[in-house]
C-alpha cells in the first residue's frame, strides 16, 4: 500500500514538523518551510499535525496510486489532475488503486505540500523523518525523492472530505503586497549603528536565485557591521546575518546551527513561512516588534486557524 513517483519534480522531500533537541550533535531542524501550508494539508485529512507528508519545490510531481486513499494538495498555485480531471487545490480527493497525480508548476508561491491519509509510514531517524539532504538524515536515505520511489502509507477506505474556501487561502507572493517580515531585534542589534539600522528597516529587499532551504538571501542597501570577528555560537530559525558583503541571509529550516556572522535580529516563524513562498525576484520589506507584539502575532494568527470551518464535500 504506497504511492509510487512517477516525476519527482524539481526538488521533493519527505517532512514533518521537523527534528528538535538534536543540535548539540550537529543536526538542523528540518521540516516544512511553509509550516502553516503543512498543518493545513494534515487538518484537511483528519491526520495529526505530525504526519509525513511531500514538500514540493515549484511542483513537477507525479504519483501513481497503489491503494485506495485520500490526499490533499495546500500551499503554491499550481495545476492539480487525477487522470487529466482537474482538481481542487486545499481540499482532500479521493483516489483508488491506478490513479494518477500531477502536480503542475507553480503560477504564485514555491512550496506545495502533499499529505494524504494518514501520512506517509516514513521510518524517523534522530526522531523525526523530516529529510535534511546536507545530513543525509529522514526521509528515504536522507535523499530527495526520485522516479520510481515507493512512499508507503494506510488504507484508507473512507474519509470525510472536506475542504478549505478559497476566501481563506494565503496569497503568496505577487499576488499580495509587499511582503513584510516581522523581525525582533537581536543581543547584537547594538553594533549596527543608528543610520544602518534606519536604512536597513526603511529598504526593499529582493529575494535572489541563491537561496535555498537553508537560508534566503536577498540584496538591496548593504548592511555593514564593524564587528567581523565573532565567536560561533548556535543559530536559531530565521536570523538574519549580515556576511562581510552586507547583503542580509535570513536563515530557514535546514540552516547551519552554529555560525559566526553577525545577526541584527530574527524574523518570526510564522514570517519565514511568507518568506519561503517567495521567488527569486519578489520583493520584501523587514518591520520591528518587540516580544509581546510578536507573541499577540501568533497568539491571532492561531486562533485564526483554529476557528476557521472547513467546508464539507461529497464524493
Amino acid at each position: 500500500m504506497s504511492f509510487k513517483v512517477l516525476q519527482p519534480g524539481l526538488l521533493s522531500l519527505i517532512q514533518d514538523l521537523g527534528r528538535f533537541g538534536q543540535h548539540d550533535i550537529g543536526l538542523t531542524t528540518g521540516g516544512p518551510l511553509d509550516s502553516e501550508a503543512f498543518l493545513w494539508a494534515n487538518r484537511i485529512l483528519h491526520n495529526t499535525p505530525n504526519a509525513c507528508a511531500i514538500e514540493v519545490s515549484f511542483g513537477g510531481l507525479q504519483l501513481l496510486a497503489q491503494t485506495d486513499s485520500y490526499f490533499c494538495v495546500t500551499g503554491a498555485n499550481l495545476a492539480l489532475t487525477v487522470n487529466g480531471v482537474n482538481k481542487a487545490l486545499w481540499a482532500s480527493h479521493k483516489v483508488v488503486t491506478g490513479d494518477e497525480i500531477k502536480l503542475g508548476y507553480s503560477s504564485h508561491g514555491c512550496r506545495s505540500y502533499f499529505g494524504v491519509a494518514g501520512g506517509f509510514n516514513i521510518n524517523p531517524s534522530f526522531g523525526s523523518s523530516a529529510t535534511v539532504m546536507r545530513e543525509k538524515v529522514g526521509g528515504l536515505n536522507g535523499a530527495k525523492l526520485a522516479t520510481n520511489d515507493s512512499l508507503p502509507c494506510a488504507k484508507t477506505a473512507q474519509l470525510l472530505r472536506q475542504a478549505l474556501s478559497e476566501t481563506d487561502w494565503p496569497l503568496y507572493g505577487q499576488q499580495s503586497a509587499d511582503t513584510v517580515l516581522h523581525l525582533l531585534p537581536g543581543y547584537q542589534h547594538h553594533l549596527f549603528d543608528a543610520a544602518t539600522r534606519a536604512r536597513f528597516f526603511n529598504s526593499q529587499y529582493t529575494v535572489t536565485d541563491r537561496s535555498d532551504r537553508m537560508g534566503m538571501r536577498l540584496e538591496g542597501p548593504a548592511v555593514p557591521c564593524p564587528s567581523k570577528q565573532m565567536l560561533s555560537e548556535g543559530i536559531c530559525l530565521g536570523a538574519v546575518q549580515v556576511p562581510a558583503d552586507g547583503q542580509p541571509i535570513v536563515l530557514l529550516n535546514d540552516r547551519q546551527t552554529i555560525g559566526g556572522y553577525p545577526k541584527i535580529g530574527a524574523v518570526m516563524a510564522r514570517d519565514t513561512a511568507r518568506l519561503a513562498q517567495l521567488r527569486p525576484g519578489d520583493t520584501l520589506h523587514f518591520e520591528t516588534v518587540d516580544l509581546y507584539q510578536a507573541q499577540t502575532i501568533n497568539t491571532l494568527a492561531q486562533l485564526k486557524f483554529d476557528a476557521a470551518s472547513l467546508l464539507h464535500l461529497k464524493d
